[in-house]
């Protein structure tokens, strides 16, 4: 065999080493660290549950991943070794009616079902699941075109339950625990809406009575870390539900305590009780106790201060 001649082994060889280098530098280009690359787009969540989600994405993803290039292998192959050549009059060698070729291809991809079903299955399971007897429990009520968030166990001098809404000036806070199991209950008051908090991974109608819609109004998670975060309504509801947000304030248990006894007296500068805003800033814990909602703003409701463009 002549220097420059190449056998079809040597062309893949080659051609699957340049493949490797190609696929190396993209990643490389990209700047993403490993954990970025194995998240697959998958945005980073705050919660458990949204860790699971997460998992489940990844091992689904590389599952794919290995399947499709175990199929660009055997087409590549196939192309390669078993094509008719050139001034033959002889076929490549036909493999139909091949049975446990053709059972292979129908029990292999059947069990690659099954698994992935078991996987998603016991993921959503897990995500779902419900404690009896949650650490803090939240109703959420969504009307056009606010939020309101009360708190069961923690009551105002006048026996109402502590309860924050927005305004057109304040965006609504729900202040919660970190590490703590938290129970939201939704409601709607007249269309349906959608709780979203896109760092939780996930989103839940909110339909007006639940119990007549045959809908599961309730879910439970636990925030793994401080911080703030952008809440939206995900359902079209009306004129203003682009505006319709909220931010999530996730606090240490002690500081969340603290802000809870504030929020059941009165203010001594006002005479009423504390608001949300006001609670916060009564306390010292930095940017974490920002009286106002730092990942969104209230919606303008001054015509003239908007151009055409919105």
């Amino acid at each position: 065999m002549g220097r420059n001649e190449r056998t079809p082994a040597t062309r893949l060889n080659r051609a699957g080493k340049l493949a490797a280098l190609v696929g190396l530098i993209a990643v490389l280009a990209t700047g993403c660290s490993a954990e970025e690359v194995l998240r697959f787009g998958w945005p980073e969540g705050v919660t458990p549950q949204a860790v699971e989600m997460r998992q489940l994405w990844t091992g689904a993803s590389i599952a794919a991943l290995v399947m499709g290039f175990i199929v660009w292998g055997l087409i590549f192959w196939t192309i390669t070794f078993h094509r008719k050549k050139a001034n033959s009059p002889e076929l490549p060698r036909q493999t139909q009616y091949n049975v446990p070729l053709e059972l292979g291809l129908a029990v292999v991809p059947t069990i690659m079902v099954l698994v992935l079903f078991y996987f998603t299955v016991s993921t959503e399971v897990s995500v779902l699941a419900k404690e009896d007897n949650p650490d803090q429990t939240v109703d959420v009520i969504a009307f056009q075109w606010n939020w309101e968030f009360q708190y069961q166990g923690y009551e105002t001098p006048d026996g109402e339950p502590v309860s924050t809404v927005g305004s057109s000036n304040e965006i609504p806070l729900l202040v919660l625990p970190t590490t703590q199991t938290i129970q939201y209950n939704l409601r709607s008051t007249d269309v349906i809406h959608s709780f979203w908090v896109p760092e939780f991974n996930f989103k839940r109608d909110v339909f007006p009575h639940p119990e007549k819609n045959n809908q599961d109004n309730e879910f439970q998670n636990t925030i793994d870390q401080t911080g703030s975060f952008v809440g939206r309504c995900a359902e079209l509801c009306g004129t203003y539900h682009s505006a319709m947000n909220f931010e999530v304030r996730a606090l240490e248990p002690a500081q969340f305590e603290e802000y809870m006894q504030l929020r059941m007296r009165n203010n001594p500068s006002t005479g009423e009780l504390y608001t949300a805003s006001e609670a916060l800033e009564e306390m010292d814990c930095g940017e974490l106790c920002s009286p106002r909602a730092v990942t969104t703003r209230p919606f303008d409701t001054d015509r003239t201060a908007r151009t055409a463009s919105g």
